[in-house]
């Protein structure tokens, strides 16, 4: 019996350790579904490319000791074409997706992975957000399985719109948006803020353009220019804005841009030195923010002749590692639970993912276009100019409140 005794705790130790462990040597799959084609396949490519590279970074090294795999999958930007990505990613055995360019694209994978999570009970689906930015998301239409690592919409205005209340020379705004929810949302939030910080700030002019397929935007630069704007706040992103900001330069307009995606694929070409100084971003990450994100940066620049900007790559692998560690697994159920409320290290210091909504609290920069110099080398495009930080906005400033009323499974 005593030797019985011995085996069985044997046994149970081996078990506890295995268990400890029980992730470790397992391959992650992660289906990427994002548009490979049309205009905005550039952007497409480029984070297809951002992911595959920090899979290999991550997976080398994480707290899990998993292997990461990306499965990249075109869904040309449309939300039918999406839901096609989602089953072929299903029927090979993918238990996560991400996504992130457009919200109408992700609102119809946050319903339909909320349906397959419903009817599959032991074959869920998480959903990690790297870029769709509706605050609907964490609020009224939020989802236990979808987790945003962007900063949504109205907290990027939130941090904008504290800037510009303290400049006086922004007198008159003209709104310039895509015509879908991030758009409708960029202006809505707009008119709120500025309302709210800047009462004497005249919005003189109001538009809404068809998602990818203005291919010259100078008519919308005459009404700019004819409107007596000094600002343009636009989210738009990819061609939408390069070619909004060729069409601004050719047609001579000398106001300030309050942008969300200067650093994207295309723009910084598009600006060129005619922009110096007058068009900002407000984002989560810049260019240059030098240590272990900057190194990488340089290597993927050097491997790839392309610049990575889309920095919540790097936030949903360490979520994932550290998540997997902190569940001894990889079934989506029990690192949805880790996921929630947690603080993690990433490039811009501690974050948590809010459990309230699935909303990552994170810093926000704003930068300003410029030219590169010893303080901020890197130069986006190789067109010798950089975005330049102006100012760190902590999360509890830019931490917009959730109205979210969270589902839980069980």
């Amino acid at each position: 019996m005593k030797f019985a005794h011995q085996s069985v705790a044997a046994a149970a130790l081996v078990l506890a350790f295995g268990a400890a462990h029980a992730q470790k040597g397992e391959t992650v799959k992660i289906a990427w579904i994002d548009p490979l084609s049309g205009l905005m396949a550039p952007v497409g490519s480029n984070q297809l490319k951002s992911f595959q590279f920090f899979a290999e970074k991550f997976s080398a090294n994480n707290p899990a000791g998993v292997k990461f795999e990306v499965i990249g999958l075109d869904n040309k930007l449309s939300p039918a074409e999406s839901l096609n990505a989602f089953k072929a990613a299903l029927d090979q055995g993918v238990r996560y997706i991400t996504q992130g360019n457009g919200s109408s694209v992700a609102g119809a994978l946050i319903d339909a992975v909320n349906k397959h999570n419903e009817r599959n009970p032991g074959k869920e689906v998480i959903f990690l957000n790297h870029s769709a930015v509706d605050p609907d998301f964490t609020n009224s239409k939020c989802s236990y399985w979808h987790f945003r690592f962007d900063a949504d919409t109205s907290m990027k205005m939130e941090a904008l719109t504290t800037f510009m209340k303290d400049k006086p020379d922004v007198k008159k705004v003209y709104l310039l948006n895509q015509n879908y929810s991030h758009g409708q949302q960029v202006a809505k939030f707009a008119k709120e803020t500025l309302a709210r910080k800047r009462p004497d700030v005249q919005i003189v002019g109001e538009d809404l353009h068809p998602l990818a397929q203005v291919r010259d935007f100078s008519p919308y630069i005459a009404k700019i220019k004819a409107s007596g704007a000094d600002t343009v706040i636009t989210g738009n992103w990819g061609s939408d804005l390069a070619l909004l900001v060729k069409a601004a330069n050719e047609g001579g307009y000398t106001g300030k841009f309050f942008t969300y995606y200067t650093g994207v694929t295309g723009t910084p070409t598009a600006l060129g030195t005619a922009a110096e100084g007058r068009v900002f971003q407000i984002a989560y990450n810049h260019y240059n923010m030098g240590g272990q994100v900057g190194k990488w940066a340089d290597e993927f620049k050097t491997k790839f002749n392309d610049d990575f900007y889309t920095g919540s790559v790097i936030h949903i692998y360490n979520a994932l590692g550290s998540a997997m560690a902190k569940a001894k697994s990889t079934d989506p159920v029990k690192v949805a639970a880790a996921l929630e409320g947690m603080k993690f290290n990433s490039f811009s210091g501690e974050v948590e993912m809010r459990k309230l909504d699935h909303q990552l609290l994170q810093p926000l920069f704003l930068t300003v276009w410029q030219k590169a110099d010893k303080k901020y080398p890197y130069s986006p495009e190789n067109t010798g100019m950089t975005l330049a930080p102006v100012k760190e906005f902590p999360a509890y400033i830019s931490s917009t409140p959730t109205s979210c009323q969270m589902k839980r499974p069980g």
